[in-house]
């Protein structure tokens, strides 16, 4: 299969890690989505990474539609098979892939708007999300149980994303969240090379 994505994105990131803890094999196919590439765009209309190309040339988009198609068709699961467990693993990964929604907003604004045109107040509306959700995360911290499943990835990928574009800005006395990337690590090897990155 083939996987349009890009090194920096975190949604790209959480389905790259997720597969290659599943065993699956992915062409991956790196695309700068701002010039919207045929490749791209000919197989979603909405130009927004992930992509997944199966092998029978199906598209799939939106990286948890992938995360559940990965679930469904590998060897191995990714989520949990009792209903409260896997419920508690999809509200970690919607609220991890929320706050990255809030980031980009954040970069976006910054990066495609003029100077004078930035709204601080977009800007401060979406951090404050951002500084709720960690201090949330920070009070709630998820266990790693027998295996890792797609809440972990949403996780391991966000604070990849954090660390890459808001060094220094997200920490504030969150030792626990801090530290997770390395606990995270000794029991996922590739996280290192496959989180978000330029």
């Amino acid at each position: 299969m083939k996987l349009l994505c890009s090194p920096t994105s975190p949604y790209s990131s959480k389905v790259r890690m997720a597969a290659r803890h599943l065993g699956v094999e992915l062409e991956e196919v790196m695309v700068n989505t701002s010039e919207d590439p045929i490749e791209l765009t000919g197989s979603n209309p909405l130009g927004k990474i992930p992509t997944l190309i199966t092998d029978e040339g199906r598209a799939i988009f939106d990286s948890r539609t992938i995360m559940h198609y990965l679930h469904r068709t590998a060897k191995k699961r990714l989520y949990p098979k009792k209903d409260a467990k896997r419920t508690e693993a999809e509200v970690l990964e919607a609220l991890c892939d929320g706050i990255c929604d809030c980031l980009l907003v954040i970069v976006y604004e910054k990066r495609f708007r003029a100077p004078e045109l930035v709204s601080q107040d977009a800007i401060d509306r979406q951090w404050s999300k951002v500084e709720r959700s960690l201090d949330h995360l920070e009070a709630h911290m998820p266990k790693f149980g027998k295996s890792l499943h797609g809440g972990h990835f949403a996780l391991a990928a966000l604070l990849g994303y954090l660390m890459l574009r808001f060094p220094g800005e997200w920490e504030n006395g969150r030792t626990r969240l801090a530290a997770w990337p390395g606990k995270f690590t000794e029991r996922f090897k590739p996280y290192p090379d496959l989180r978000p990155q330029a």
